[in-house]
């Protein structure tokens, strides 16, 4: 071996060394009277429990199995960092009420810093007075019930003209039985970055005949990269000292990602600053009236409300999307309960006119497929948050500093709770789980989280989940393309989606003048 080669195997060495020692101490508990919750066994010098989540199997569904071997609660070790891992409601509720403010707080991963520019990124940023801030301002002036109200035209506007669209192309496309092929994933993808677009910055990319195409390709690229970047597993996060080899080239992807969603948001802050007239007419007008002076909380105020701006666009896109496109599957897969929808609209609405947002407080059925579907494909299947303080879950000391991961596929699946879990029966939420909502008060149910870091957006997802499925349920037949199931696998990334797009066959079901 050559001296360099020699030199370079012996400093490696020392770094392995000096990790284990360091993982033992900070693994360690602080008192041998303090009680530890059970580690999952199998776990390596250094790299601990990587291996096993190193599958092609989704993080959610191992860590239930290794559920059903240690209990609603227990550790593994992530690298370095350990993690603790809750699967009951029960602890959820003690995690989200006696100790909502010890996980407030967000790991500080590596998606994070670049995806969120150094947590400026307030869904990524630490729990404080920044997150606090910008919280309160999107939670006031974009999501508020007052707020949503007064944009609802928007919201109704792209689900018109969307069911427009549609049935222009039947009318071009359709085949000798009355029929056309759809992508309903892309196009409730567009309709979803429509509504937020036009919600948040005044734009509108997506949908069919408008904007070019290439511009609109380029935002739903950039977008959708975002949201795939920021679930990645990178190895910094899990061995800080292995993080320059870069495996995968995923931080050089997130760097690309973070430089043009950074071009696109300082084009459309010019756009808005040179108005002029910053009258609440979207919210980037509002960031530009509440937030004065050159900085907040010791960050740039223009990065700020970039920042601000990308991270509602994305979110409010791609959870929607994912949440809905997961109901109409399992409709497709289970025609029995489409056809009940149907006939719920045919009775609570009628065909002479199209459903409206105000329809759907009759809609109890609907109400429940999506609850059902909310249950069966959450957004994102582990809630991620970090102990930020020292604190008693469950009976167990958890030390400041570990990482926590609340398992809603576990919950939402618990056969204590759920009869039939693993199957779509919307019924459930009609009888035994009438009064259980998703809005975080239900710890069996948490599809957007709970306590005070709970998704911001709840009230716009399920306002977009109802409303899409109505209207396009009421406006179209829809049948599979084949006999076959659709699949509903789901692919890695921060939100849940599945991983083939749905195409539905659809032929109209209302008279003529309700498309025109």
């Amino acid at each position: 071996m050559s001296p360099s080669l020699n030199s370079f195997a012996i400093g490696i060495t020392v770094i392995l060394i000096f990790y284990y020692y360091y993982y033992l101490l900070i693994t360690k508990p602080r008192s041998s009277k303090l009680k530890s919750p059970p580690q999952a066994g199998g776990a390596w010098p250094i790299i601990g429990h990587l291996p096993l989540l190193a599958g092609r199997e989704l993080a959610h569904i191992r860590l239930a199995e290794l559920a059903d071997k240690y209990g609603p609660i227990f550790t593994i070790k992530i690298g370095i960092y350990p993690a603790l891992i809750v699967n009951s409601w029960e602890l959820a509720k003690e995690l989200f009420t006696i100790n909502d403010a010890a996980v407030s707080s967000r790991p500080k991963f590596t998606a994070a810093r670049i995806l969120g520019y150094d947590f400026v990124n307030f869904g990524f940023s630490p729990y404080g007075d920044y997150w606090r801030e910008m919280r309160k301002i999107v939670a006031l002036e974009l999501l508020s019930n007052r707020r949503l109200e007064l944009l609802k035209h928007i919201r109704a506007s792209e689900v018109k003209d969307s069911i427009k669209n549609v049935y222009k192309l039947w009318t071009i496309k359709k085949d000798e039985a009355g029929q056309t092929l759809v992508d309903m994933s892309s196009l409730f993808n567009d309709i979803n970055a429509d509504v937020i677009l036009r919600m948040v910055a005044g734009k509108r990319y997506c949908s069919a005949g408008n904007g070019g195409e290439g511009e609109a390709w380029k935002l739903k690229k950039t977008f959708r990269d975002f949201f795939h970047l920021a679930g990645l597993f990178v190895l910094r996060d899990a061995l800080p000292f292995m993080g320059w080899l870069d495996f995968g080239g995923f931080e050089k992807a997130m760097k690309r990602n973070a430089k043009e969603l950074d071009r696109i948001g300082s084009e459309w802050l010019d756009e808005h600053r040179s108005k002029g007239d910053h009258k609440q007419q979207d919210f980037m007008d509002v960031l530009l009236s509440v937030i004065d002076g050159p900085h907040i909380f010791g960050h740039d105020a223009d990065l700020v409300k970039k920042v601000t701006a990308m991270t509602l666009i994305a979110g409010g896109t791609d959870t929607v999307t994912v949440s809905v496109t997961w109901g109409l599957a399992l409709l497709m897969n289970h025609p029995t309960a489409l056809r009940k929808a149907q006939e719920e609209l045919d009775i609570q609405v009628g065909k002479e006119r199209l459903v409206t947002e105000s329809d759907i407080e009759k809609l109890v059925y609907l109400q429940a497929i999506v609850k059902e579907t909310m249950r069966l494909h959450p957004a994102g299947g582990l809630t991620s948050r970090e102990f930020n303080e020292d604190c008693t879950i469950g009976g167990y000391h958890i030390p400041a500093g570990t990482r926590l991961l609340v398992n809603l596929y576990t919950i939402h699946r618990d056969p204590r709770v759920w009869s039939n879990p693993s199957e779509f029966e919307p019924e459930r939420f009609l009888n035994k789980h009438k009064g259980v909502d998703v809005k975080g008060q239900h710890y069996e149910l948490i599809p957007f989280g709970a306590g005070r870091r709970a998704c911001p957006g709840i009230g716009l997802g399920i306002l977009m989940n109802h409303l899409l499925l109505a209207s396009f349920l009421q406006a179209f037949e829809m049948s599979r393309p084949s006999n076959e199931e659709l699949d509903m696998r789901s692919s890695a990334g921060l939100t849940n989606s599945k991983v083939t797009p749905i195409e539905v066959l659809l032929k109209p079901r209302l008279p003529a003048y309700l498309y025109q």
